[in-house]
């Protein structure tokens, strides 16, 4: 049974969320990871099972085993995550990215203003360009490509950089057209609460 989830502040989510067990009993219908079942995102997806194991293996993919360095990678989340509001986004990958992938606090909270910080060498810079640049034109420019081509080492690793794009940012819809909330006892804006200016 599709149970309602309070939402952040004064938004309730648009789509009831499955139930815990309804969500695993999709996901094992189609092989989607416990581990991800549990998550309110996927138990959003799941109504869907076929979308939300093709989102599973195209975030799994890229999360483990891909050309694109962690690091590089979840400063791109982080920056979709803050530049378009995601609470969700932001919240779920500063633990990802400090306990998976070993980033550091102050890198995390210098992706909120990348430009002004020194904590950035030049592939975390050009990864963050082409973000900030297909977030507000939907592509990544000349310049910029042949920044990320010179600093990522190969024409993989820069392929994967516009798919990673294009999945978080697709969570980042999904997250703040859907009101999807952050799980039960989850701090918003973490580590200190501090929103961004598109953040409803």
């Amino acid at each position: 049974m599709a149970i309602p989830v309070e939402g952040q502040g004064d938004s309730p989510p648009r789509v009831p969320l499955l139930g815990a067990q309804e969500s695993q009993d999709a996901a094992a219908s189609v092989g989607v990871p416990e581990a991800l079942a549990a998550l309110n995102v996927f138990r959003l997806l799941l109504r869907r099972p076929r979308t939300a194991k093709a989102t599973s293996d195209l975030l799994l993919s890229l999360l483990f085993g891909g050309e694109l360095e962690d690091r590089l990678r979840e400063l791109v989340i982080m920056r979709i995550g803050w530049a378009t509001g995601s609470d969700y986004e932001w919240t779920q990958h500063w633990k990802i990215a400090l306990e998976q992938f070993g980033l550091e606090r102050e890198e995390l909270l210098a992706v909120r203003d990348w430009r002004e910080s020194g904590a950035f060498d030049a592939a975390d810079r050009a990864v963050l360009q082409a973000t900030d640049e297909t977030l507000a034109t939907g592509t990544i420019s000349p310049a910029t490509w042949a920044d990320c081509e010179a600093q990522l080492g190969s024409v993989n690793a820069c392929v994967e950089l516009v798919v990673a794009l294009g999945a978080w940012r697709l969570i980042s819809q999904l997250t703040r057209s859907l009101r999807i909330p952050l799980e039960v006892g989850v701090a918003s804006w973490p580590p200190d609460g501090l929103r961004p200016p598109t953040a409803e």
